[in-house]
């Protein structure tokens, strides 16, 4: 386990180390792999995380197609560069078909729209949730793994334990419940046509150039208050997210998706998070409000049972936020709006 990284390439190279039960599992899948949204937050460290885990499985043979608009030339050809095979294309585009695009015996959906739901909400809707059905036409045999989020919930109290798989979803905002139609299109297409489908429940995960703890370490490093109305969240580590949720590919299934929480085994206090990164810097920690009795809590104890527990523990989370931010290496610019308690990103 390194101290931290010097640079994106050594944080690149660690997120793409694919675990043994991945290599595993990736021997056991049959054909070609098709990423959509490959050029999102998570998408290019998953496309080589796949890249790697097939090579290592011997399965050199087998393409990884990632497909995205690809509006940072750079990123799909440090891609290429790895083995990996970018596909320039617009997912939204009505004039085109899905046809174009590479056949393939799996795929991860990745394509989300988040922030300005409030503002567009039709917007969000045709990407989580029509889009899907497009995707699932075009390939009705592939075995399809679908992010989804927690956000399907609804808050729950914070001595609950979190939301299980089984608990009634309760979506809040436009937001949430595009994505719940996400996958209720999926879990149609399961049902009627027989694809195969996983739908993986993500909150938070964590690259140290964007998540929560990048949230909350920049405003303590720059003395700025912390919201801890909501009080509590749950984090994972994205290279144990990346691996999981390819691994679910071969628990996709017909008739009713296989439906997994994906996040790490704490429920973590932010007051707790701030004053943490307030003992890396050697700073105060300034917290405002008062937390509230409610959160958006999950329970992953399926994936931990089935995956293992995230390899990454909290604590050395913390610390590598510290030491990134320290360095001056980059953020995303993109907030995770965690605090958001009405659903309107």
């Amino acid at each position: 386990m390194p101290a931290g990284f010097v640079d994106e390439p050594a944080l690149e190279d660690f997120l793409a180390t694919p675990s043994a039960g991945l290599v595993a599992d990736m021997a056991e899948l049959e054909g070609d792999l098709v990423v959509l949204g490959a050029g999102g937050k998570m998408g290019p460290s998953l496309c080589r995380l796949a890249r790697r885990a097939l090579d290592a499985a011997g399965r050199t043979d087998a393409a990884v197609h990632a497909v995205s608009r690809w509006s940072d030339p750079a990123a799909a050809r440090s891609l290429d560069d790895d083995g990996v095979h970018t596909v320039a294309f617009d997912l939204m585009d009505p004039d085109t078909g899905l046809g174009a695009l590479p056949d393939a015996a799996n795929v991860v959906f990745m394509v989300g729209a988040k922030f300005g739901s409030a503002a567009a909400p039709s917007h969000a809707w045709a990407v989580n949730a029509a889009m899907p059905d497009r995707v699932a036409r075009r390939w009705p045999e592939a075995r399809i793994a679908a992010l989804s989020t927690g956000n399907v919930y609804p808050l729950v109290p914070l001595g609950s334990g979190g939301c299980d798989e089984e608990h009634p979803v309760g979506p809040v905002g436009e937001y949430a419940m595009s994505c719940l139609g996400r996958e209720r299109v999926l879990a149609h297409a399961a049902l009627t046509r027989g694809t195969r489908v996983s739908l993986v429940r993500l909150n938070y995960a964590i690259d140290l150039r964007y998540g929560v703890l990048a949230d909350v370490a920049s405003r303590v490093l720059a003395a700025e208050p912390v919201d801890v109305t909501t009080g509590s969240v749950n984090v994972v580590w994205q290279g144990y997210a990346n691996q999981v949720t390819l691994r679910t590919l071969l628990h996709a299934s017909a008739g009713s998706p296989f439906t997994v929480n994906l996040t790490g085994p704490e429920t973590v206090s932010v007051r707790r998070l701030a004053q943490w990164f307030a003992e890396e810097f050697g700073t105060p920690a300034v917290c405002d409000g008062t937390e509230a009795g409610t959160a958006l809590l999950s329970d992953a104890s399926r994936a931990h049972a089935l995956f293992g527990y995230p390899d990454v523990p909290l604590r050395t989370l913390v610390a590598w936020q510290a030491d990134w931010l320290r360095r001056g290496l980059p953020l995303s610019g993109k907030p995770t709006k965690f605090q958001v308690r009405d659903g309107r990103f």
